[in-house]
């Protein structure tokens, strides 16, 4: 289990030099979470999702990996196979090419997004106006875990920690708070990380 810590936030009544502006304000049509919400409501398989991905070794330690079919209520979509690609590597120091974002960025990336996407709807259906959202995330891990070097290391991150700075000329901060901590509870991502998952590896 992996502490998410996202108590720090920085609350902007105006956009200021201290973060780096957004150029297109976050946004999400309330009326279609609505209706998306009654349709999984009424159909409750259509909350069945499974997402794919394909990966390919790239040479060295990179990864190439690229979107594959989604399934919902046994459904197979393969609208956005092969529509999105990247390169997985790691930094020089750490015996890579440095040819792309590290694994552990891209988890960063996942519950960034993740948080983006929580926090916007969030704030649309409460009738909250955003003008922008950014984050600060760091990852921490002990490579004595992952080098073998102490067994009673975790190879894994020891805590993720997230600021949170949104920007509104019309929310209050308390109002922000209350979204940051409601947000928390709804993040697919955070869920994941924060909670143990099962997880199946086999040679195929």
């Amino acid at each position: 289990m992996v502490g998410i810590d996202c108590t720090s936030y920085t609350f902007y009544q105006e956009i200021t030099g201290a973060i780096m502006s957004t150029t297109v304000k976050p946004s999400a049509d309330a009326a279609a979470i609505h209706n998306t919400r009654e349709a999984v409501r009424s159909q409750p398989g259509l909350g069945n999702l499974t997402f794919q991905m394909k990966a390919r070794s790239s040479g060295g330690l990179t990864v190439r990996t690229e979107t594959g079919a989604t399934i919902q209520n046994g459904v197979i979509d393969n609208s956005r196979a092969g529509k999105f690609s990247n390169i997985g590597d790691e930094p020089a120091g750490l015996l890579g090419t440095d040819t792309g974002m590290s694994p552990t960025e891209y988890i960063m990336q996942a519950l960034a997004g993740c948080y983006t996407a929580t926090l916007t709807m969030m704030a649309a259906e409460k009738g909250i106006d955003l003008d922008g959202i950014e984050l600060d995330l760091n990852f921490d891990i002990n490579l004595n875990g992952f080098l073998g070097l102490d067994s009673n290391v975790r190879k894994g991150a020891k805590s993720i920690r997230v600021d949170v700075h949104l920007t509104s000329k019309t929310a209050s901060r308390e109002e922000l708070e209350a979204l940051v901590s409601e947000m928390q509870k709804n993040s697919p991502i955070h869920d994941t990380l924060a909670n143990p998952v099962e997880m199946i590896t086999r040679l195929a």
